[in-house]
């Protein structure tokens, strides 16, 4: 199962690194969304608490642009039949999985680091917040995988994928905002541990629940 997974996430780095075209679009969408945010809604005068959340929104519709994808590619170029004779559905849940995991870690990064920057945010808690990167990356790319899986045959991609994504993920921005809250501006108040426990436990549902539903959307 390891040598598969590593298998398939050396795959998926390979053809990115070749054609860089989630990574190039992705940018490209979070600097037009952070200027955006800068500029036109004047981010700036905000309150530290709305500033501290907004940055996730930012985060949601550049996944929503890029993971679909992650599947949708294996049937355009019709690899998906190629996958399934090759690989078992865990290993492949598994590699993609890791592959979306390090792209949203690095998006985050590049999106945080620009926009407290660009807000002037300081980091009351540095290690909260890398937990709050690291967990909502996890959380984020569990529901995205599996989606992505499930739409990769339907007509309507886009629609389908948003429709399905947004609702799966509110329960996650919303303890997100409030960790990042915690993490950039009110500090460590005794309560943190929950909202850490729930992040994590957001991301243990969800990656178990993609890796016991795969099978049947891999087969279908």
């Amino acid at each position: 199962m390891i040598r598969t997974s590593y298998t398939i996430l050396r795959k998926e780095i390979t053809q990115e690194l070749r054609t860089k075209y989630a990574i190039n679009t992705l940018l490209a969408f979070t600097g037009s969304a952070l200027l955006l945010v800068l500029f036109t809604l004047r981010a700036q005068q905000l309150d530290p608490t709305p500033k501290s959340g907004l940055v996730w929104i930012i985060v949601l519709f550049a996944a929503m642009t890029g993971m679909m994808r992650s599947f949708v590619q294996e049937t355009e170029k019709k690899t998906w039949d190629l996958l399934q004779l090759n690989a078992a559905p865990t290993d492949v849940y598994v590699g993609k999985l890791l592959y979306n995991f390090m792209f949203l870690l690095i998006l985050h990064l590049f999106t945080f680091f620009f926009y407290m920057v660009m807000m002037d945010l300081p980091i009351i808690n540095a290690a909260y917040l890398v937990s709050s990167i690291l967990f909502g990356a996890a959380g984020i790319a569990s529901v995205t995988t599996l989606t992505s899986a499930m739409i990769a045959k339907a007509d309507r991609k886009g629609a389908v994928f948003s429709v399905l994504c947004i609702p799966l993920l509110v329960p996650l921005l919303l303890i997100l905002t409030r960790t990042t809250r915690i993490a950039l501006v009110d500090g460590p108040d005794g309560s943190e541990l929950n909202d850490l426990f729930a992040l994590i436990g957001y991301c243990g549902v969800t990656i178990t629940a993609g890796i016991m539903l795969f099978d049947y959307v891999w087969e279908d």
